[in-house]
């Protein structure tokens, strides 16, 4: 049975990965009305492998969010199914899906949904851009291209997507200017979450934006890619790109500390609240949902 609130205020979320998926199993409990916005900057494992063969927008994290929203349990089930032998080894069946209803429809966002009425979805996935892009970071003093390069980097000072003027899905756009609620996910800072935000049109969007824009802080550093960052240089790299948060949502006795001071100075809201599972490594959907819908 689902456990999606009938009805509900605009939700939009915007990342990737793990991160973006969590958010949306805790925000689909108090709304239906959501639209999850996903990095396509990914270049490993099988999303990676099926980019270069195929030339196709990598599928992973859009399928995680697609699975995070369904309603049918067996199709998500399958669509999370992963090969392990032969050609096929290492791909999920969703993305294989999600490539093969591309190639039917001939365009990504109508694949996705027709996903989404296969899975039964709450509310909608997007992509944050239709057209391939290549994540770049500043590195030190040199600079490093690809999404796992830079997962791999330490000492990040800046991302870029290349080319640089990609579009934003207009519908992405219109679902941000009519929210009512903007959820940051939480997840991979450098190479999940600010590669959605790199794109200009969202960016834009989200500054204009009647709604409250919320930043999910991550639990903990991520090895080696923001390794000795605390909570309140997440804010400050969001800041650095030119994102505007209005609530700084912060895990209640987390690991990463937060200079509450400079937060307010900045002029954004910190709020703490016990939004982590009982063993701190992930976030819980209950509790998340909880303080989001708090903060409407």
């Amino acid at each position: 049975m689902s456990d999606a609130a009938p009805g509900g205020p605009a939700v939009v979320a915007l990342g990737g990965g793990h991160g973006l998926a969590a958010a949306l199993r805790g925000i689909r409990r108090y709304t239906s009305d959501v639209t999850a916005v996903v990095s396509v900057a990914d270049d490993g494992g099988s999303s990676g492998r099926l980019r270069r063969d195929l030339g196709v927008l990598p599928p992973g994290d859009l399928r995680r969010c697609l699975v995070a929203l369904a309603d049918d349990e067996l199709w998500a089930h399958a669509f999370e199914h992963r090969f392990a032998a032969g050609e096929l080894d290492g791909h999920a069946l969703g993305n294989l899906l999600l490539v093969g209803l591309t190639d039917t429809t001939g365009d990504f966002t109508a694949a996705l949904d027709a996903a989404g009425r296969l899975l039964r979805t709450v509310g909608r996935v997007l992509p944050a851009t239709t057209e391939p892009v290549v994540l770049k970071a500043e590195v030190g003093d040199h600079e490093v291209e690809g999404q796992v390069a830079v997962q791999n980097s330490a000492n990040i000072r800046r991302v870029e997507l290349v080319p640089a003027d990609v579009v934003a899905p207009t519908e992405a756009v219109a679902a941000i200017e009519r929210a009512d609620q903007v959820v940051l996910a939480p997840g991979s800072l450098y190479t999940s979450l600010l590669p959605v935000l790199c794109v200009d049109g969202l960016r834009a969007a989200i500054a204009r934006t009647p709604a409250t824009v919320v930043q999910v802080v991550n639990l903990r550093p991520q090895v080696p890619e923001t390794a000795g960052l605390d909570a309140t240089d997440h804010l400050r790299a969001l800041r650095a790109h030119g994102v505007r948060v209005d609530v700084f949502l912060l895990n209640e006795g987390g690991e990463l500390s937060a200079d509450v001071a400079q937060i307010r100075a900045w002029g954004v809201e910190p709020v703490a609240a016990p939004v982590a599972t009982d063993r701190g490594l992930t976030h819980d959907p209950g509790r998340l949902a909880s303080a989001l819908q708090a903060l409407l």
